[in-house]
């Protein structure tokens, strides 16, 4: 019995000890805390290295198609082979070789003996790395594409339910003429649908590295096919058709260009601007009592004022939105000093400007999916913050109703701009309510319009046509935009922190 105990307790401590490991080394908040399963996983080493042998395969495939010397035997023992990567054995073949492709060479042709000497034929690394980033770039779109979609269907459906309810509009963050909530909400679905198209675009102009050897040329392939052109451009279509893709590049360096990540990322950049500007509106809103984000039964706004409801989402989305924006300047820096057909300084940077990018758009759209899925409209308190400025803002409506009864313009302007100064000291300098209505009620001037008051001063005929536009934008240009994923918009976002 004390022997099991005692065989048992050191399982479980060294089991303590290999996970506290984990805790003394440096983790990505991206992955650790943050990004979804199929993101992670879509930048993942299991995956590359994965892509890494189907590559090998398609190669082998197609050159055992077009006439080379491979047999179905070595390609079936490649395919057999295909996910069981013994990671240990890579990493320490890379260790001793100092290259990452090669090292995986060698690790694939170990448990493919018969297929050993026709892995890579003819391939440089650029064959397995550049068109696996394609590849990763591609689906890490096709992850975000329907993600942004329902961001943009929970929004759309809020601009729909709040299309005629009036609320003050800004302009420096000073009170403006009325909007609507609905109109608001448009103005974000705008640039969210922005980035709907160019990320649609971007992903779409993706082509494929395809097969082009060292430095571009095809060079080692027409060496493989005897001075074969045509051999040498089937090659490439068909190992472009089996990864998916419709086109390959038709000329590249050592590696395609590097162009392409900034088209990429720009699409990316671009939403983190669109996702921190409605997120700061949200939180400037959620002061004013007037919108909040969703709120957990349980959760804690702050450890010292528990009445506090801080916008912790919203700012988690600013947050990482800057780090979207500013991870732009490494592609484009990455771009501009490519030497001739390619160097190696973009390798290292390129590790981690792609996988963070795709990640962090990747968490900024789930964690803005569940806030607009949960948005909550305080309409009293936007009522009430109305009522305190529209007397304001319904001085002309009333000078336009006495020049209608007869008054003059000017003797109509000057008495409203001495009530209206006498009101805002009352606001500013009391701290008082805006009075100009009774103000305007009490005066004699006015009894022509007394009984006009209510109707000139009705909110709703200060926004335009806002539900107008709310109606024609969503119907005209939102709704059809989603009509691709609409198969995919019942998934729930439900933050795990």
């Amino acid at each position: 019995h004390r022997g099991s105990s005692s065989s048992s307790s050191s399982v479980a401590l060294l089991t303590i000890m290999e996970g506290a490991d984990e805790f003394m080394k440096y983790r990505s908040p991206l992955v650790s805390r943050y990004a979804s399963k199929e993101m992670a996983y879509n930048f993942s080493d299991r995956k590359k290295f994965t892509t890494w042998r189907k590559l090998w395969i398609y190669l082998a495939k197609a050159e055992k198609a077009l006439g080379l010397p491979i047999t179905d035997a070595q390609v079936l023992e490649m395919e057999s082979h295909e996910k069981d990567i013994d990671f240990a054995m890579a990493a320490d073949e890379e260790r001793k070789l100092r290259h990452d492709v090669m090292a995986h060479v060698h690790t694939f042709a170990h448990c493919c003996p018969t297929a050993a000497p026709i892995i890579h034929l003819g391939a440089t690394s650029c064959y397995v790395g550049d068109n696996t980033d394609l590849i990763m770039l591609r689906d890490g779109f096709d992850i975000l594409l329907p993600k942004l979609a329902r961001v943009i269907d929970r929004l759309a459906n809020f601009a729909e339910k709040y299309a005629d309810l009036p609320t003050l509009g800004f302009t420096h963050y000073q009170p403006a003429q009325l909007t609507t909530v609905g109109k608001r909400a448009c103005l974000w679905l705008q640039d969210l649908a922005m980035d709907m198209r160019n990320l649609q675009r971007a992903r779409d102009d993706l082509r494929f590295r395809g097969v082009k050897g060292t430095t571009g040329t095809q060079a080692s392939f027409l060496q493989l096919f005897q001075g074969d052109h045509d051999k040498v451009e089937e090659l490439d279509r068909m190992v472009t058709e089996m990864a998916g893709f419709k086109k390959a590049y038709l000329v590249t360096g050592q590696t395609y260009s590097r162009k392409v990540d900034v088209d990429c990322l720009s699409s990316l950049a671009s939403l983190g601007a669109t996702v921190h500007k409605i997120c700061t509106d949200i939180r400037l809103l959620a002061n004013l009592k007037e919108i909040e984000e969703p709120f957990e039964k349980e959760q804690i706004g702050s450890s010292a004022m528990p009445y506090k409801r801080n916008p912790m989402r919203a700012e988690r989305c600013c947050s990482l939105a800057r780090h979207l924006v500013a991870l732009m300047s490494d592609p484009l820096q990455t771009a501009s000093v490519q030497w001739l057909e390619r160097t190696l300084d973009d390798s290292a940077n390129r590790r981690i400007s792609l996988p963070e990018s795709f990640l962090t758009a990747d968490i900024i759209l789930s964690t803005l999916q569940n806030i607009t899925e949960g948005l909550v409209v305080y309409p009293k308190v936007i009522e009430r913050h109305i009522r305190h400025e529209l007397p304001f803002m319904a001085t002309e409506n009333i000078i336009m109703a006495m020049v209608k009864a007869g008054g003059n313009r000017q003797d109509c302007h000057e008495k409203i701009r001495v009530l209206s100064q006498e009101a805002a000291a009352v606001v500013k300098q009391e701290g008082g309510d805006n009075d100009l209505l009774a103000r305007v009620q009490g005066d004699p001037y006015f009894a022509p319009i007394l009984g006009q008051l209510d109707t000139i001063l009705d909110p709703k005929t200060f926004i335009g046509r806002a539900p107008q536009q709310v109606s024609r934008f969503l119907s005209e240009e939102v709704r059809p935009q989603l009509e691709p994923y609409k198969a995919k918009m019942d998934v729930k976002i439900e933050l795990e922190l």
